[in-house]
């Protein structure tokens, strides 16, 4: 059975058509190619987080918009600094490499070049780049669950803190913890407990659809979700849905205290951050009121709010 793998993207900056054409022959076979003929347009299309390219092939010399510059606000951006930019200019002198390598490219090739040296570059380059994608991806997805851990959590929720306080928006967070899981992992092993919590955690990330919104593995048997623009309200509503996801599940626990299936507590607080208040508390009093849902009978959402 031959199974295709889907072709890396290269795109290829040059305001020249015959630079373009070159290019494009040389790399058609191997990566699917987009073009730009100026420095706002390859900006347009490298900002796009849903098909960003692999690659940037860069012209330096063009009008409007030179490619050092088009190099600098790529690398100003979160969403395009880190992907991989090779000059290709007819400027073979060493201060114009050295300040195109300064500016963040991976590489300057100057014309005329041999297209399997060529090739070799890119090939090169969008491998690393690859590997790198991967490792980042490793560094912040939970091995187990396979969703975000706890420093995609806590990178998450500084970054919408503090877009919340600049807007002045609401901000929920809900810590959602399973209840007697001990019991549960001591009666029917730890592979089972294993499997209870990669099944929990599935569940518990079916229930978002807003793209902002995450849910991730807090540590041990502990979930969190961040809700951004989401008032006291709504956190409370979407609490209840994650708790019911859960019920529905049916996963047996007959040592459990409160029923005879797997069930989570859950401790909420909301609101809209200011200069006064710390991230730090904000997530504090998330944690103390789960602690008053376990305290009051489990499988039961608490508001600190």
């Amino acid at each position: 059975m031959q199974i295709n793998t889907p072709k890396h993207t290269v795109l290829i900056v040059d305001d020249l058509q015959l630079n373009i054409k070159f290019l494009a022959n040389t790399l058609k076979d191997e990566y699917q190619i987009k073009i730009a003929t100026d420095g706002n347009k390859a900006i347009e299309i490298a900002s796009n987080r849903d098909d960003a390219p692999d690659l940037i092939l860069l012209d330096v010399i063009m009008p409007c918009m030179d490619g050092y510059e088009v190099c600098r606000r790529l690398k100003e951006q979160d969403t395009t600094k880190n992907i991989p930019i090779i000059f290709v200019t007819a400027r073979d002198d060493a201060e114009h490499e050295e300040h195109g390598l300064n500016l963040g490219a991976v590489d300057y090739v100057t014309k005329p070049f041999r297209k399997s040296i060529l090739k070799a570059r890119v090939r090169n380059h969008v491998e690393l780049k690859v590997k790198t994608d991967l490792l980042e991806t490793f560094a912040i997805i939970d091995g187990l669950t396979g969703i975000p851990n706890r420093r995609s959590f806590d990178t998450t929720l500084h970054k919408e803190w503090g877009r919340a306080r600049r807007e002045g928006a609401p901000l929920s967070i809900m810590i959602m913890d399973i209840d007697n899981f001990k019991a549960y992992n001591d009666n029917y092993g730890h592979g089972k407990g294993d499997e209870c919590l990669k099944r929990v955690a599935a569940a518990l990330s079916g229930v978002i659809v807003r793209p902002a919104d995450i849910v991730a593995r807090y540590g041990g048997e502990e979930f969190v979700a961040i809700l951004p623009n989401t008032d006291h309200q709504g956190g409370f509503s979407l609490g209840e849905v994650f708790r019911k996801t859960i019920e529905v599940l049916k996963i047996p626990h007959a040592f459990s205290e409160i029923a005879d299936h797997v069930t989570i507590s859950i401790g909420l607080h909301t609101l809209i951050p200011t200069p006064e208040e710390q991230v730090e508390s904000f997530l504090k009093k998330a944690d103390d009121a789960l602690y008053t849902s376990k305290k009051q009978g489990k499988n039961q959402v608490t508001s600190a709010s």
